[in-house]
Order: C-alpha cells, then structure tokens, then sequence
C-alpha cells in the first residue's frame, strides 16, 4: 500500500471514530504536542449523494453536519480532518493525530496504540450490524402457476 492509501486508510479511520473511543486510546498516551491553528474547528454542512437505478443516475439524498480543522505542528508538518458531526474538539483532535501520524517516530506508536483498535472497534460494528440485517432477512420467490 503507498502512502496516499495508507494516510485515506487512517483518515477514514479518525473520520468514523467515535469521540469517547478515539479519547480512550489517546489519553494513555500522554501526548500533548505543540500546533498551530491553521483552520479553527468550523462546522458546516455537505450534500449526501446517492446512485439510483440501472443507470447509476446521481440524486441529492440530503445533507449531512461535517465539522472540519486544520492544524500546523512546531515541525511544519499539516493535519487535516472532516468528521461528521458538530464535535469540533473531536475534529481538532483527528487532525493532531493525522499530522503525528505522518511523522516518523510517532507513526508506529499511533497506528499500533490508536488507528489500529479503532480500525477493529469499528470492522466489529460493521459485522454486527451486518448479522443484524442478516437475521431479519426475507427471501422472496415466485411460484409459477400452470407449468
């Protein structure tokens, strides 16, 4: 995997995280880097969008609340993160870890202790909700009268 696919795989994973579990594997860590606000924590809205139809056609479904932050480390290095929800200390955090995460040293130690758990926590509810759409499942077929 290259380093683009690498950082979108950690970015999704702060992206979905929930605040009190992205907090739980912080936390024991003890960091507390130095950054610079590039972009304040700000909320806003993005427009949702779906496939429909054979013809895979793009329709509106909705909006959604983002909350988005941008943050400069001591050593120049950026973060960036887009978190559904109106949590802005959540977004700010995520990108904290997505700049520390992009360099060296704390690269290991964050995937290991944070990106990687989370990566799990969530694989896990997406299993469960998948068994729980399993359980209710209907199967429908057609009977032909006559032949």
């Amino acid at each position: 995997m290259d380093h683009l696919q690498t950082r979108q795989r950690w970015m999704s994973v702060l992206a979905h995280s929930r605040p009190d579990e992205l907090l739980a594997h912080w936390q024991p860590l003890n960091l507390s880097p130095q950054f610079e606000r590039i972009r304040a924590a700000e909320t806003g809205l993005t427009q949702l969008q779906g496939r429909m139809g054979g013809t895979g056609k793009r329709f509106v479904m909705g909006d959604m609340t983002v909350t988005r932050a941008v943050i400069q480390l001591d050593g120049g290095v950026y973060g960036y993160s887009y978190a559904s929800g109106r949590n802005k200390p959540h977004a700010e955090l995520c990108a904290v870890i997505d700049a520390l995460l992009q360099m060296q040293g704390m690269n290991e130690l964050l995937h290991k202790r944070v990106i990687a758990p989370l990566a799990a926590l969530q694989q896990e509810r997406r299993q469960q909700r998948a068994r729980e759409v399993a359980s209710s499942r209907v199967d429908f077929f057609t009977l032909v009268r006559g032949e």
